[in-house]
């Protein structure tokens, strides 16, 4: 296609207005112009004109793009047109997940860096936990409303306990960031461990025991995470975190 595409004009219709740019319809000229082909640009530069756009050629929404004569469509029907891969609203995926380890682990390493001047290994893995924590805490608070519905569908506590779907958030929140301080690991410590603890046993029973397919509440309520070996990863690292820490200050003496 892409020798093809080197002589081929492509048409778009999209909204431009002095309180509106419609960001898919840039998306849409910037995929015609990497693909090659030389895009006749026409604004939509009123609402009025924009519906009777709409009517004239039948359809609901702009952008829309025509190649050779032949409506294509919206900007996901144009990626779909080059091939390209258009994730289904409610499909699962792990990048949200992915983005949070691997920003936590670079500020451990940079944590690590401006502390000694090189990378501790210890320090830098007890960072790079208590940054994730404190990281999908944040996701978490950002609505908590949609995390505690979506955290009723397998929590044991916050089924007997709605409430708890509230609390959990801020208490992962504060004994990250309390880890990341090496500070009060007599409140740090307790809450990491009950709800760590609570956590990877409802997850456990969900997943492995009863055999239900839920998506995970632990990057938020909206996120299509599936449950399963994530959130019994979070729950673990708060556990581990919540032993290690006291053994670390109090019998190792560092």
């Amino acid at each position: 296609m892409a020798n093809d595409a080197n002589a081929r004009k492509a048409e778009i219709y999209r909204m431009v207005m002095p309180d509106h740019l419609c960001p898919y319809g840039l998306k849409s000229v910037d995929l015609l112009k990497h693909e090659g082909f030389d895009v006749e640009d026409h604004h939509l530069e009123t609402q009025d004109q924009t519906e009777a756009f709409k009517q004239k050629h039948g359809v609901d929404t702009t952008p829309q793009t025509w190649i050779d004569g032949k409506r294509i469509g919206g900007y996901d029907e144009l990626r779909e047109y080059f091939g390209q891969e258009v994730p289904d609203e409610d499909e699962t995926s792990y990048k949200p997940v992915i983005a949070i380890f691997a920003v936590g682990f670079l500020m451990a390493l940079a944590f690590s860096w401006v502390a000694f001047g090189t990378f501790m290994i210890v320090r830098t893995l007890e960072w790079f936990i208590a940054i994730s924590m404190t990281l999908l805490a944040v996701q978490k608070l950002q609505d908590v409303e949609s995390f505690s519905t979506m955290f009723l569908n397998y929590d044991l506590l916050a089924r007997r306990w709605v409430r708890y779907g509230y609390i959990y958030p801020f208490g992962e929140a504060l004994a990250g960031i309390l880890m990341i301080a090496g500070a009060l690991m007599w409140i740090a410590v307790p809450v990491a461990l009950f709800i760590g603890t609570v956590g990877a046993v409802s997850v456990f029973k969900a997943v492995y025991i009863d055999k239900r397919e839920l998506k995970c509440a632990c990057v938020g309520g909206n996120s299509n995470v599936p449950l399963g070996f994530v959130s019994l990863t979070e729950n673990l690292m708060m556990m581990v975190m919540a032993i290690w820490m006291p053994v670390r200050m109090w019998v190792l003496g560092w």
